[in-house]
């Protein structure tokens, strides 16, 4: 089962002490600062969690799944995330 926001939120405000409109808003500043940092380039590092990138996906020939026809997928950039070591180490 997967953590929701919701639940973050509240982890987060149990163990610090924000309130969980404070880190909701934090939450949401961390995500607008993400995005414009990918979208200027930039790599985003979150210490001890890993690092977030953008990476240029080439253009390719795909295949239609229900009549087999050849498409043309075009290039895009696509976001990556690579675990830190600790990360890792933690789950391993």
């Amino acid at each position: 089962m997967a953590l929701t926001k919701q639940q973050l939120i509240a982890d987060l405000a149990e163990s610090t002490d924000l309130t969980q409109t404070q880190v909701r808003d934090l939450l949401d500043q961390l995500a607008g600062i993400a995005s414009d940092a990918l979208e200027n380039g930039e790599e985003l590092t979150l210490p001890g969690i890993g690092k977030l990138k953008v990476s240029e996906r080439p253009a390719r020939t795909g295949r239609n799944p229900q009549t087999g026809a050849s498409i043309q997928i075009a290039a895009r950039k696509v976001v990556k995330f690579v675990a830190a070591k600790a990360l890792s180490d933690a789950i391993n």
